[in-house]
């Protein structure tokens, strides 16, 4: 007994510390942005800085059921690193140029959903009604959210809402379509062969927009670099994971939420970001949405 609550106490701490550094990640790209540095160019430091350390684990780690894996798998990993990283990122990055990092951990949250109806449309997966109805109220919540964010900047924001809308979809394609390959090669495995492909992809992004200019930016770029590679990508992957092992996937769940709720907390203090009630709101509606939908999916399940 003492052994379980011990695991579970230490499963709950990995949780909120994981999700919490996970919800860093548009801050520190925002405080980035000030030093006039583009997205191609930050993500690349992103990905660079992190990819030697996906790389030991790739090399270390060898998949779990070697014999089961095809020529076709490989392809597979190469296609949803490209999506799943690359693309997500990239439309990540791009769209946080215009609207706040609150707002985009508020729609990069509606993932699930997405995941929820990709599975019906290609996998035929039955969609319950209080499912449809949790999905509705989410995207209600989305609208109430950006409301007045569209009074205030207008076009922008629709801009940039839907460059995080299109980083959700890339990311839950992802999710859905590596569902089969995970068990042949593992977690760890699997994310750090999509890693490298996704590395890959931003240097021949770069190579071909880039300015090669690599050396010349403050050192508070590189810095934050390092620390989206360290503490918002390679650290909180691990702690995820570690979490879920503990708590398993449906009780991890349960600490999602944070995520929305940290980003717009540490943004208001590093970045000075403000949010209007209405968006609380907003934002309350989607969080019990998304709960909702995480938690049918996984009583299905």
């Amino acid at each position: 007994m003492f052994k379980k609550s011990s695991a579970s106490g230490v499963g709950i701490l990995l949780a909120i510390v994981g999700v919490v550094l996970f919800s860093t990640k548009a801050v520190m790209v925002k405080l980035a942005y000030q030093y006039r540095v583009d997205h191609v160019t930050l993500l690349l430091f992103r990905m660079g800085f992190a990819l030697p350390f996906y790389m030991l684990i790739a090399l270390w780690k060898k998949p779990l059921h070697p014999k089961e894996i095809q020529v076709k798998d490989y392809v597979w990993v190469l296609f949803f690193g490209f999506v799943g990283y690359y693309l997500a990122s990239l439309f990540d990055f791009i769209g946080l140029h215009y609207i706040k990092a609150g707002l985009e951990r508020i729609i990069l949250f509606i993932y699930p959903t997405i995941v929820v109806l990709l599975s019906w449309l290609f996998f035929r997966k039955v969609i319950s009604k209080s499912q449809t109805w949790a999905i509705l109220v989410t995207y209600l919540g989305v609208v109430v959210t950006f409301w007045d964010e569209i009074q205030i900047q207008g076009e922008s924001a629709v801009w940039g809402g839907f460059l995080i809308f299109l980083s959700a979809i890339t990311y839950a394609a992802y999710l859905v379509g590596s569902g089969w390959l995970i068990p042949k090669f593992g977690v760890l495995q699997f994310t750090s062969y999509a890693m490298i492909v996704s590395t890959l992809c931003v240097g021949v992004h770069y190579g071909i927009s880039g300015d090669f200019e690599l050396a010349h930016y403050p050192w508070q770029v590189y810095a934050l670099g390092l620390a989206m590679a360290l503490f918002a990508t390679l650290i909180p992957s691990f702690l995820v994971s570690a979490a879920i092992e503990r708590l398993g996937a449906s009780t991890f769940s349960i600490f999602g939420s944070l995520g929305p709720i940290s980003t717009i907390v540490l943004a208001y203090f590093f970045l000075d970001e403000r949010i209007t009630g209405l968006q609380i709101f907003g934002m309350l509606i989607v969080i019990g949405g998304v709960s909702l939908v995480s938690v049918k999916g996984k009583a299905k399940s």
